[in-house]
């Protein structure tokens, strides 16, 4: 990731908020399906108990009345009752078990029923014998009865749980295989084009030297001589090297030993102030490391890159700008010692402060985005440490890496 005053956010893969805004727009969906769902079971069931206790009611009526008439009466109550209470049944009559009577079926019935009516009438009664043994006498009358249609929806409530938790599931395997796949490709992406470019540097120059080495020494630029042309080659030479090896540790586990975090910060300060007029003219470099740090377990070549991505990060941003960039280290707790990189630039812009980390994340025109990702690769991945962005004002970045002290510092 690269940071630049006034630059946007350059995210050049899809932002995985869009699929993570998609699986909340599912859950609350689902989770107001089954509030809905329920709630109306809830009311059916409340309705239910309603109508029992209207028929305990006229069943007390028709028990303590004086009226001889009132027990007529509260058996015809309750039979409406029952009927409220929308429970399917068929009565037949008969040992041919004629149609006799239906109430609340699923389908539409002509009054009186068609003689198409009852046969379809007569069907539905064998199927509600499949599931439910029918009460009466055979040879006389035998009620066909079901559920009614609020507990054959109770029926689904599991299969609905099921299949809406299934189909989350499937969808977030899916989403965080994608943003996997999606991460690897960009960084692998990211990271060659970064090879490509950290190589062009040093190969550009070598065609450059090997140009002049086919000049006559007349023609040669400030008269220079063999020895002075094949000392330079040889930097850029070494360069190429540092290069390749940078890129070849970086996909292994390499060896850890106990490194001397202050030379490696010392050889940055050396390696970067050559640099400054070019890379960052006007920005000062300041090292604050106290002489009995302890020594840490860790990869000197690596340690030295991750360190200088940061410190290049802070002169990508502030470019042209001036400022000072400072690195102090101190021993903490727990065996461990801190690195803080602090800059005087314009910051990291709100919408990427979460992601600077990520590879692809870029404000500058042109970066790829692959320096801090290769970071803290190395600093968590390789180290076992920790690196944070720490400010979140307007102005100033200070990244902080934790790295583990050597076994005996």
């Amino acid at each position: 990731m690269k940071r630049g005053k006034g630059a946007r956010a350059g995210a050049r893969r899809r932002d995985p908020r869009t699929w993570q805004l998609a699986l909340g727009i599912l859950f609350f969906a689902l989770l107001v399906f089954y509030m809905v769902y329920t709630a109306q079971i809830v009311r059916s069931r409340q309705a239910d108990a309603e109508i029992f206790s209207r028929i305990y009611t006229e069943v007390q009526n028709g028990l303590t009345s004086q009226d001889p008439g009132a027990p007529v009466a509260a058996l015809t109550n309750l039979q409406r009752l029952i009927l409220e209470l929308g429970v399917p049944f068929v009565v037949t009559s008969g040992p041919e078990r004629n149609y006799y009577a239906h109430a609340n079926l699923p389908f539409d019935v002509s009054d009186p029923p068609t003689p198409g009516d009852t046969v379809r009438i007569l069907r539905y009664a064998d199927e509600l014998d499949l599931r439910n043994e029918p009460e009466g006498d055979p040879a006389s009358q035998l009620v066909h009865y079901g559920i009614t249609p609020e507990t054959a929806r109770l029926q689904w409530i599991p299969f609905l749980w099921a299949a809406g938790l299934l189909l989350t599931v499937l969808l977030a395997v899916t989403f965080f295989r994608y943003q996997r796949l999606s991460a690897a490709e960009q960084a692998w992406t990211a990271m060659a084009r970064e090879l490509a470019h950290q190589l062009g540097t040093p190969i550009s120059s070598l065609q450059g030297w090997v140009e002049v080495l086919g000049l006559s020494r007349e023609a040669r630029p400030g008269d220079m001589g063999q020895a002075e042309i094949a000392s330079a080659i040889g930097e850029d030479l070494v360069r190429l090297e540092r290069v390749s090896r940078r890129f070849e540790l970086i996909g292994r586990d390499p060896e850890l030993k106990r490194v001397s975090l202050g030379v490696v910060i010392d050889e940055l300060r050396n390696y970067m102030r050559a640099r400054l007029p070019r890379l960052g003219p006007g920005v000062a470099l300041h090292v604050d490391v106290p002489d009995d740090l302890p020594d840490v377990q860790g990869h000197q070549v690596l340690l030295a890159w991750a360190l200088e991505n940061v410190v290049k990060n802070a002169l990508d941003a502030m470019a042209g700008t001036g400022g000072s960039i400072t690195i102090s280290a101190r021993a903490a707790e727990r065996r461990w010692v801190v690195v803080r990189i602090r800059d005087t630039g314009p910051g990291v812009p709100l919408e990427i402060r979460d992601r600077v980390f990520d590879p692809g994340v870029s404000t500058k025109s042109g970066g790829w985005g692959v320096g801090l990702t290769l970071t803290r690769r190395i600093v968590e991945g390789v180290h076992r440490g920790r690196i944070e962005l720490l400010d979140r004002g307007e102005r100033g970045v200070t990244f902080q890496a934790r790295l583990p002290r050597a076994a005996d510092a």
